[in-house]
């Protein structure tokens, strides 16, 4: 995956009571992603709610995904401290992935300068034989500023990033670098995808794939093929779907959506408020009618 591109799924991880990760039910969704068209499957990211879940426990996970999935397999080896980022990146190399995905440690905050020399360290004791993608996902922990990316991918230890800022203005000076460097621009705010894509983003790391790859997939070849009318239509179904999983934590609705289809899920991390529990219920019985409209349309596409 030295150029990485086109749709991506950042993967739920199905959990059992514990928390313990469900292989069995993990293998499952990989089997489902891998059929859907998508180009990888992005495991123990923020859709992947990674932080409930042991070091141990996201190696195995991996180095047995690696195994099972008919496609690349991107890591994700965030953690709190540089020795746990780089213990996964290791495990993650020696099991196979295709990439690592590398946020900045989370939790405390760091300046910049502090998070240039995480990455840089995190490279220089994990190497290069496994391109290696920045994270950034200021919502939930340290945000890489767009100057300090640019300078970590001049380096040439960097494959590329993943933008989930959701910040057009980040998108267009990565863009403007990514001229220029020629890494690989994958956007990771589903919202945004249709206008980056078109503006020239390689691709994304979608979580909503993760529940609905066959939408992201019809849009992603409808943008390249140039079909603009095609890409509007699918991107308002893509919009619809936003708006609705917007009003629950992330990523719940993206599991309630998955739980629809027939994937095992698992338990919550956490309870909702009565109110959120009826907006859920709602948002199924829409997502029940919605899907096979969506499908259709997809499969034209």
């Amino acid at each position: 995956m030295t150029d990485i591109g086109g749709v991506n799924v950042a993967a739920i991880t199905p959990r059992r009571e514990g928390p313990e990760i469900d292989l069995a039910s993990a293998f499952e969704l990989i089997d489902f992603l891998g059929q859907s068209g998508v180009a990888g499957i992005a495991l123990l990211g923020s859709t992947g709610e990674f932080t409930h879940f042991t070091l141990e426990e996201r190696a195995r996970l991996i180095r047995l995904s690696v195994k099972r999935s008919r496609i690349p397999v991107i890591a994700g080896v965030a953690h709190t401290s540089l020795a746990g980022a780089v213990f996964l990146g290791r495990e993650a190399v020696d099991s196979g992935a295709a990439a690592l995905l590398v946020m900045p440690p989370y939790f405390f905050r760091y300046a910049q300068e502090d998070i240039r020399q995480f990455f840089l360290s995190f490279a220089a004791q994990v190497g290069g034989s496994v391109p290696i993608l920045l994270y950034n996902i200021p919502q939930f922990g340290n945000g890489i500023e767009p100057a300090t990316a640019v300078e970590l991918l001049e380096t040439g230890r960097f494959a590329g990033i993943k933008d989930s800022s959701g910040v057009w203005m980040n998108f267009l000076r990565l863009n403007e670098a990514r001229a220029r460097l020629g890494f690989s621009l994958l956007v990771g705010h589903d919202a945004l995808f249709t206008p980056a894509r078109n503006a020239g983003a390689n691709g994304i790391i979608s979580g909503v794939a993760s529940a609905i790859p066959e939408l992201l997939v019809a849009l992603d070849r409808a943008i390249t093929s140039g079909n603009a009318a095609r890409a509007q239509a699918l991107d308002t179904r893509l919009q619809e779907f936003l708006r609705w999983i917007d009003r629950f934590p992330a990523p719940a609705g993206i599991r309630e959506a998955c739980a629809v289809r027939g994937l095992k899920t698992g338990p919550r991390a956490t309870v909702l408020a009565p109110g959120n529990e009826i907006q859920v219920a709602a948002f199924r019985d829409w997502f029940k009618n919605w899907l096979p409209i969506m499908l259709e349309e997809s499969k034209h596409a």
